[in-house]
């Protein structure tokens, strides 16, 4: 039915200081240090991009999450995927958010977890600096126990997001798990022993040799994303669009992409055009397995400067044209996930976020919501 089909959103807790942080870049670091920094690199270029109404916000303030969750609510949105950081050994950073969310009832809004299971480098997590700040580790059974003990009493909640009495469980990279069957088979166990029937995990990077998987599929069964915007066939490269500094365009090639692509080699930003770009993107579905990703908007040079890759052209009209296309492509295909992977909800120094910023407002929602009341309008 079209109106069983969920949006969910990415959401960022990077917005509140941490001692990390402050060591790492500086007293009081946020998300918002780098997007407040951000400098236009050429003529036209909207930066720095600021926010709309719910100004530079401070997650350790309870009233910012309930007004983030009443927002969502209001404009179609069906619930958070939380990023979830967890190194290992016990080591976590940017939890606090989802913490403090567990505890408050007032934020009356669906939510499950991403395990963004990768390492922090510099160059990702500040400005132009390559090495590594944590690294991903992980422990086995045990580690794997401890982990899933911390994630319970969220798992337990009524507002966390289940799949046929499932925990819906997000991990951003599976294929980097070293002993992923064991992962696997742990957290499935321990799902039911704690009255759930097991774990539904969802993958937004998988090979096809995990996805089919005896002890993944058989036990578990994993879901993908379609990830769209790192994807060669996806983007179309060789109909993409890139721009130079100087202004001019030329037809971006293999080979061009291939020298630019690595962050750390790019010493000029990768422009595309969003709408030529999300036109030539396959929506279409090459497994059952398949969810929908989109995205509204692109532009990381908060973070990353002259390295950055930028959408350029990315508007709530183009971006409704995205969603509403990939919305059409899944009433195509009715056996697969009924989601839609919004990314993201908030990742400001990227770019990438719905929430009403100082050009558009709400508008970015109001294309969500106006796509949900077709939907539900069938």
């Amino acid at each position: 039915m079209a109106n069983k089909i969920q949006f969910l959103a990415y959401y960022l807790p990077q917005f509140h200081p941490i001692p990390e942080n402050d060591s790492w870049w500086g007293k009081g670091f946020t998300e918002w240090t780098n997007v407040t920094k951000a400098q236009p690199l050429f003529k036209g270029h909207n930066q720095p991009i600021m926010p709309g109404e719910l100004g530079f916000y401070d997650l350790r303030i309870p009233e910012i999450q309930e007004q983030q969750a009443l927002l969502a609510k209001s404009y179609g949105i069906d619930g958070f995927v939380y990023y979830q950081y967890w190194f290992g050994k016990g080591k976590m950073l940017l939890e606090k958010p989802a913490e403090a969310m567990l505890s408050n009832k007032n934020i009356d809004f669906p939510f499950c977890f991403c395990w963004a299971n990768e390492t922090w480098k510099g160059i990702w997590h500040g400005i132009h600096d390559p090495r590594v700040l944590i690294e991903q580790t992980y422990q086995g059974k045990e580690g794997y126990q401890a982990y899933f003990e911390y994630l319970l009493p969220f798992f337990q909640d009524k507002r966390y997001i289940k799949e046929q009495n499932k925990p819906v469980f997000h991990v951003y990279k599976l294929d980097d798990i070293p002993d992923i069957a064991v992962f696997v088979t742990t957290f499935n166990e321990l799902a039911i022993q704690e009255g759930f029937d097991g774990i539904h995990l969802i993958a937004t990077i998988c090979s096809e040799a995990v996805l089919n998987s005896d002890f993944v599929y058989g036990k578990v069964g994993v879901d993908v994303f379609m990830k769209m915007r790192y994807s060669q066939k996806t983007m179309s490269l060789k109909n993409s669009i890139y721009l130079t500094l100087e202004r001019k365009y030329n037809k971006i090639t293999n080979s061009l992409y291939r020298k630019n692509k690595s962050i750390d080699e790019r010493s000029k930003p990768l422009i595309f055009d969003y709408q030529k770009g999300v036109a030539k993107m396959n929506s279409s579905f090459t497994s059952l397995k398949h969810i929908s990703c989109v995205f509204p908007n692109w532009d990381n040079t908060a973070r990353t400067g002259k390295k950055a890759m930028i959408f350029i052209n990315a508007t709530p009209l183009s971006w409704k044209v995205h969603l509403q296309n990939t919305v059409n492509e899944l009433l195509k295909n009715p056996h697969n996930p009924q989601i839609v992977i919004i990314k993201s909800w908030n990742e400001w120094a990227e770019g990438n976020y719905i929430e009403p910023d100082a050009t558009y407002g709400r508008q970015w929602l109001e294309v969500v919501k106006s796509v949900k009341v077709n939907l539900l309008s069938r």
